[in-house]
């Protein structure tokens, strides 16, 4: 970097003592310095000192370009900080970082756990849902929360949820003269904290949490009898083969049980669903599994819905599938993409074997049947036959 008129500093509680000696001259050279209220005071920054906008604005950085400019953050600004939102608008010859120990590093250090093994969350300006995949016995989980009152909140939510046996500790003002940590029992966590400098740890101890395979139970899904059964489920996403960071088009989503299952693996989807009422249950469903940032709901009709659409990784086709349908989807999507559909009646049953024979693929039926009673005794009680059919473009 030849000359980088941005410098973005990370500042712990402990002010200027903690920076570098690069950080310190950067600070004497700006002509101007931003960053909040509190970073701005522990840096000692009077007349060059500028609050950051609220809402958060990166223009008023990049309105100084050209000029010596500094940015304060907490901790490690490239950790639930301003920093990567900065770099995403700047050349890299443009700026230059140092980076202080994060929050979660501090918070590790105290507790003496491994952060490669734990679980960093920033749940100040998200819902306490975010934790649900996370969330299993033992697991050990550093929060990020707004403020002493959103530790209080945190704790009952967890209570609520089957966590309140939980060792939950709070940390206030990590690496400053003010630092406290203290370890509570969730449930028994009166939650009357004053301050913002306040993060969670917790060490989960209750239910069993959200499960790892594909299929979950049905009765984890808001539904009104459109779903895609927990077997036939599993079947479908084994033949999606989610991956992190992959795009989903889940079309007739339903319950949008389909879209949950692939969001739980690190992907995004966009669940399209034609009746309202439904489009609602997927919704609920995505914010009950803390997925809401991931699943994007659209209450409209295939294929019309899906000319504005970014291009999928995979499209799963959960019923109304007919030749009109395919055909748009079928040429909007790049080769590689993976298209599952399911038909459970005769016509779209016809329809799946033509399009098995001209693009070939697998083609397979699925027939379960599950015990019942019948009089004093057992039998077998059939469900539907589904054909599933899975290409790659």
């Amino acid at each position: 970097m030849a000359d980088p008129w941005l410098t973005i500093i990370g500042i712990g509680e402990d002010g200027l003592a903690g920076l570098s000696d690069a950080s310190r001259k950067a600070l004497v050279e700006a002509e101007t310095v931003f960053g909040g209220e509190r970073h701005l005071a522990l840096a000692g920054m009077a007349d060059r000192g500028r609050p950051w906008p609220v809402p958060f604005d990166a223009e008023a950085v990049l309105s100084r370009r050209g000029r010596p400019t500094v940015v304060l953050a907490s901790g490690d600004p490239f950790w639930h900080g301003a920093g990567g939102s900065l770099a995403e608008k700047l050349d890299r010859s443009e700026w230059i970082a140092h980076s202080a120990p994060s929050t979660f590093s501090l918070a590790a250090a105290r507790l003496g756990w491994r952060l490669e093994s734990v679980v960093c969350l920033g749940l100040h300006a998200a819902p306490f849902e975010r934790l649900v995949p996370h969330l299993a016995r033992g697991a050990r989980i550093i929060c990020l929360v707004r403020d002493g009152k959103a530790a209080g909140d945190l704790a009952k939510w967890l209570s609520e949820h089957g966590w309140g046996a939980s060792t939950f500790w709070v940390l206030a003002a990590l690496g400053g003269p003010q630092e406290s940590v203290a370890q509570h029992r969730a449930e028994s966590f009166a939650g009357d904290l004053a301050g913002n400098l306040v993060t969670v740890a917790l060490e989960a101890k209750g239910a069993q949490g959200v499960a790892r395979s594909t299929g979950l139970p049905d009765d984890l899904f808001v539904h009104d009898g459109q779903i895609t059964k927990r077997p036939v489920r599993a079947l479908a996403l084994s033949a999606l083969a989610p991956r992190p960071g992959e795009r989903l088009w889940d079309i007739g989503a339903g319950s949008g049980s389909i879209s949950v299952e692939w969001a739980l693996c690190g992907g995004t989807a966009i669940a399209i669903e034609a009746r309202e009422d439904r489009a609602a249950n997927i919704r609920s469903n995505a914010a009950a599994f803390g997925l809401a940032h991931r699943i994007t709901v659209i209450a409209d009709k295939a294929p019309e819905a899906l000319a504005p659409l970014d291009a999928p990784d995979a499209v799963f086709i959960g019923g109304g599938l007919d030749s009109a349908m395919f055909d748009a989807i079928w040429s909007r999507v790049a080769p590689g993409t993976r298209l599952v559909a399911h038909a459970v009646t005769l016509e779209t049953d016809a329809l799946l074997g033509e399009l098995h024979q001209r693009h070939g693929g697998e083609l397979m039926r699925v027939d379960i049947a599950h015990a019942g009673p019948l009089g004093r005794y057992r039998s077998w009680e059939a469900a539907r036959p589904v054909v599933q059919w899975s290409a790659i473009r």
